[in-house]
């Protein structure tokens, strides 16, 4: 079965490289080390260097992985951090929170996944061990980290019970994988009962990394000063809105009238700016865009600031006085939350969170998250959060502690890792 999966991959590769360049149109970092992803990498500027290997497909991955990473320099101070990434935002996230630790920090593209090009990456960076972050498990990468006798690592692991019926579709393929990974970190107890049922063994429960992610001072403190140049109106984020969200926040905006508060909208992906200012001006909407406030965050007036930036999300989560996540409109199953909570804000969460349905469920449980039907329930809970200040603080405190409890993941993982790495003759 594998080896028919991996011809298909060859069959489809010329339609996987012309997608590539086309959404290199939008994202020029698709447009970069192509040669990567095919397997070809420079000389290393080291070739002695010794590599602990970590994938995170995207940017959210990427942020996830900043504790483990940063625990991982100091455990094994003579070793290298390989850090891989499937989407151009991810390795631009990675060089933005890696960049200044130099030669200690390597990036690449992960190869696509056929058994040649995996076993060119693996034979080029001879990593000590693989440490895969969340989801990802990759047939043919995972086939040849164990004929390269690499041991592989999931951490943060999560699997939705979505994700476990259309993984059991195909598992003779992914089982044997599954199988083959020679530990697993998961996020929850529920994450390690459907890991078990999909064919992964020695899965232990260490809680998500994202809880142990420190928010940066210097952006924080960028937020606050836009907050205090905004003075007492309200601020509502809706943070990383995916496709079709951003129209049904606007439609309940324009049926609400003018509110009181300033609504700041960040979309999910950076391409799609221009799409929802264009979206927010067809409203009627007054509107100012991030980007044009450099060194001036005057938004007396206005009805919508578009978050159209990258690397400040926590300073966007420090302006602001509630959080909507994103992706939880519409049935894709929510984004990250856990970032509003580590500063200490309410947060407003949609129907769909299978995602992070475990941390959604105990975040409304303790008092805080609170989750709305759709996008008017999400300015009306707001309106009314707003203009009550003893509900929202306490809202806001819950969502403070909710975070300092479920911190220590970090520490649990780097313990299962530690005899992977003597395994792997660190």
């Amino acid at each position: 079965m594998r080896l028919l999966y991996s011809l298909l991959w060859w069959i489809a590769m010329p339609l996987v490289l012309v997608r590539l360049w086309r959404r290199g149109r939008k994202e020029p970092g698709y447009r970069a080390h192509v040669a990567e992803r095919l397997g070809c990498y420079p000389r290393l500027p080291d070739p002695a260097a010794r590599f602990i290997w970590v994938h995170a497909v995207s940017v959210g991955e990427t942020r996830a992985a900043e504790p483990l990473i940063d625990a991982l320099k100091r455990e094994y101070p003579r070793h290298s951090i390989l850090l891989t990434c499937m989407t151009a935002t991810g390795r631009a996230t990675g060089a933005q929170l890696f960049g200044k630790h130099g030669a200690r920090v390597v990036q690449s593209f992960l190869p696509y996944d056929t058994g040649w090009m995996c076993a060119r990456f693996l034979r080029h960076f001879k990593p000590a061990a693989c440490i895969l972050m969340e989801t990802e498990v990759w047939p043919s990468l995972i086939a040849q980290c164990r004929r390269h006798r690499v041991p592989v690592m999931l951490a943060n692991a999560r699997l939705s019970e979505r994700s476990l019926r259309r993984g059991q579709r195909f598992a003779t393929l992914l089982r044997p994988a599954a199988e083959a990974i020679d530990c697993v970190g998961a996020q929850s107890e529920a994450d390690a009962k459907r890991l078990r049922a999909f064919g992964a063994r020695h899965v232990e429960v260490t809680g998500s990394l994202k809880f142990d992610v420190q928010p940066p001072a210097d952006v924080v403190e960028r937020g606050l000063a836009w907050k205090r140049a905004i003075g007492a109106r309200k601020v509502l984020l809706c943070a990383s809105t995916r496709e079709g969200e951003e129209q049904l926040i606007l439609d309940a905006l324009g049926k609400l009238g003018k509110t009181d508060w300033l609504t700041v909208i960040v979309p999910r992906h950076p391409q799609r700016f221009d799409e929802v200012a264009a979206m927010v001006q067809a409203h009627g909407l007054i509107m100012r865009r991030r980007s044009e406030l450099e060194g001036d965050f005057q938004v007396d007036g206005v009805d919508v600031l578009l978050g159209d930036s990258m690397g400040e999300m926590f300073a966007y989560y420090a302006v602001c006085d509630a959080a909507f996540i994103g992706g939880s409109l519409l049935p894709l199953g929510g984004q990250n939350l856990i970032e509003a909570f580590a500063l200490g804000k309410p947060v407003l969460i949609g129907p769909h969170t299978f995602n992070f349905d475990f941390v959604t469920k105990e975040a409304v449980a303790a008092g805080a998250a609170m989750r709305v039907e759709d996008a008017r329930g999400l300015l009306l809970e707001s309106g009314a959060l707003f203009a009550d200040a003893p509900a929202m603080n306490a809202m806001g405190a819950a969502a403070g502690a909710f975070a300092s409890h479920h911190q220590g993941a970090t520490v649990r993982t780097i313990a299962l890792i530690a005899p992977l790495l003597f395994k792997g003759s660190i």
